[in-house]
């Protein structure tokens, strides 16, 4: 994720595009910070079925980089990558979104898959497992199995979906995006931003510990699913099981919560 343009240079980019409007500026921009698209299309293709193609990814991605780069306020000193993968990720989700590539039953199962999950871990005070969740669920635990990878090649946000909020349109964004300018803090916001992650990290603590160290390697590490399968000696098919199990028993611990 490397730019090819020098850090001078790129501030000096950044002055001329927010205190001029400068095009110019504003199109190296866009082409310095490219390789960000090109990275998070990458990864999340990784994920979602073969007939969507990683270069229309990209092309979804591009239009979430230029309006990283258009919103971005280089004064409140948030590392621009950090801010630019989450738009990016969010214009490709949103894309994918409207295409409606998912098939209804997918989506119901995962959450009956939720739901099932939630009842199990409050009857039994713990995680439960795939052989319980399989009986609760009225299948085998084959077709358990089976309904996982299914809603694996279906889940595009994942665990990042825990960590976006609505904005006054309606459109999903960052929590960065609700941070207040640091001269001005507003104690509820920083309360709300600091709860959620303290619920979302217990969440975490609570899982099982494989599904914790997938969680972590992949969200953390940035490792792929593949790669991650290569860490753990298992098939790359058995981490998507593993990933899927944990964001669905993470969405269900904090939908709880809220209820």
């Amino acid at each position: 994720m490397e730019t090819n343009v020098k850090a001078i240079e790129l501030k000096d980019l950044w002055r001329r595009y927010k205190s001029s409007g400068d095009e110019r500026a504003r199109e190296r921009l866009v082409v310095a910070y490219s390789p960000l698209v090109k990275y998070v299309g990458g990864r999340m293709a990784s994920g979602l079925p073969a007939h969507v193609d990683e270069a229309d990814l990209i092309s979804y991605g591009l239009v979430g980089l230029i309006n990283a780069i258009e919103r971005f306020e280089p004064e409140r000193e948030i590392k621009f990558e950090t801010y630019a993968i989450t738009r990016i990720k969010g214009a490709i989700i949103d894309e994918l979104r409207s295409l409606d590539w998912v098939p209804r039953s997918v989506r119901s199962r995962a959450r009956d898959i939720e739901r099932a999950n939630a009842r199990l871990e409050h009857k039994l005070q713990r995680a439960p497992t795939d052989d319980e969740m399989a009986l609760e669920l009225g299948m085998t635990t084959q077709e358990f199995h089976d309904a996982l990878l299914q809603i694996s090649n279906s889940t595009v946000a994942a665990l990042d979906e825990l960590w976006s909020v609505s904005d006054a349109s309606g459109d999903q964004v960052s929590l960065l995006d609700t941070l207040q300018d640091p001269g001005a803090p507003d104690p509820a916001a920083v309360m709300d931003q600091t709860d959620l992650k303290d619920r979302v990290a217990d969440a975490i603590a609570r899982l099982p510990e494989r599904e914790k160290l997938v969680v972590a390697l992949y969200y953390y590490e940035n490792l792929t699913l593949r790669e991650i399968g290569e860490v753990l000696g298992v098939t790359e098919s058995r981490i998507s099981q593993l990933h899927t199990k944990a964001v669905l028993r993470l969405r269900s611990r904090l939908s709880e919560e809220e209820d």
